[in-house]
């Protein structure tokens, strides 16, 4: 396959069925995360789509979430084909997800190329993310190989996986990479060694690979899941979504990472120039996001500061009063408000825990 059949054969596939807990209370079961204005004026999952829009038309978009979400998914992105909304109707982990959207498109399209990008992730310079996108599936449709794109980290950052490269690795670097190890979410001490390193990369979970490589990947790495899969009726029949919730159910709960990446050869990676990318991953990144340089507090609504700085304030409609305080994250709901420190923001997925644990369904 030449690069120009590549590219006329590329689809992405975005994964749009998270919870995004940590950010309640704004976040919930069915207006979670990616389907917020989280940072700008559109939902994260638009945002995701616009970006993408230059290198893929509508029809070659697919979207993975849940049956809770699907109604909002679809109403969210009226271009994109209502049937190309795939609702899972269990959640079974990134694995079964990416297994699922390859097979959808090797119905369509044989020679499918598949980008598979979170719907929830925030980019800031997206002419360089496009490019090192068409670089990487030019790449995939010539080579077959399963492509991983790894974001140079800014922080000895624990809460990301990490991509080993060889030792001298140039940042943004035309051509892809051995990836020698992925390495799961480590300490700080080590996340500090990686770091000063030079050669790990953050895992961002963005992969572009021919969805034919992939599929036979999961076939030798992941068989059960493969083999619930194979037993799906074709997207185009009227059985689909009845053999969907017979079978998904028996699908391995793995990421692709542990399911496939961790195991398979064929691996390579991009140690991508700086785009500014962001997981987006709780309220203190909201924060550092929208504060400008010199700007010490940043809310979303009215605002008045006596000896207080540092502050974040989701608070639509009515004025926020802040006398002698610091580095705090206020977010207030109809039924409910959240008062923690800055620092302490990742810890609201444990809250929602609670919640679960105590049956409050109607906070969640």
């Amino acid at each position: 396959m030449t690069s120009g059949q590549g590219l006329r054969h590329f689809h992405a596939v975005i994964l749009a069925g998270g919870r995004g807990t940590r950010f309640w209370p704004r976040s919930r079961r069915r207006l979670p995360k990616q389907l917020l204005p989280v940072v700008g004026t559109t939902s994260l999952l638009r945002q995701t789509v616009e970006r993408l829009s230059a290198l893929v038309p509508p029809e070659r978009i697919w979207v993975l979430t849940s049956e809770t979400l699907r109604r909002r998914v679809v109403r969210e992105l009226p271009d994109v084909p209502r049937r190309q909304v795939i609702a899972e109707p269990v959640q079974r982990n990134t694995g079964p997800a990416i297994g699922l959207a390859a097979r959808l498109l090797l119905e369509q399209d044989p020679a499918a190329v598949m980008g598979v990008f979170p719907s929830d992730h925030f980019i800031e310079r997206q002419g360089i993310f496009r490019e090192v996108v068409r670089r990487a599936v030019r790449e995939a449709a010539d080579g077959g190989r399963l492509i991983v794109l790894g974001i140079p980290p800014r922080s000895p950052e624990t809460g990301y996986g990490y991509i080993r490269f060889p030792k001298g690795v140039t940042v943004g670097g035309a051509d892809p990479l051995k990836v020698e190890k992925f390495e799961e979410k480590p300490g700080l001490m080590r996340a500090k060694r990686f770091v000063k390193a030079g050669n790990y990369y953050w895992n961002a979970g963005m992969f572009i690979w021919r969805a034919a490589a992939i599929q036979e990947a999961i076939e030798t790495f992941m068989p059960s899941t493969a083999q619930a899969l194979a037993r799906l009726a074709p997207l185009a029949s009227r059985g689909f979504t009845a053999s969907l919730r017979r079978h998904y159910a028996l699908c391995d709960d793995k990421s692709i990472d542990y399911g496939v990446l961790e195991h398979a050869k064929n691996i390579a990676g991009f140690a991508c120039p700086p785009f500014g990318w962001n997981d987006v991953g709780g309220w203190d990144a909201v924060y550092e996001l929208l504060r400008g340089k010199h700007q010490l507090s940043v809310s979303r609504s009215e605002l008045r500061e006596l000896e207080s700085f540092g502050n974040f304030v989701d608070a639509p409609g009515k004025l926020t009063a802040l006398i002698g305080v610091k580095d705090l994250i206020v977010v207030d709901t109809p039924d409910a408000l959240l008062i923690c420190s800055r620092g302490e923001a990742q810890r609201v997925s444990q809250l929602v825990k609670d919640l679960e644990a105590a049956k409050r369904d109607a906070l969640l």
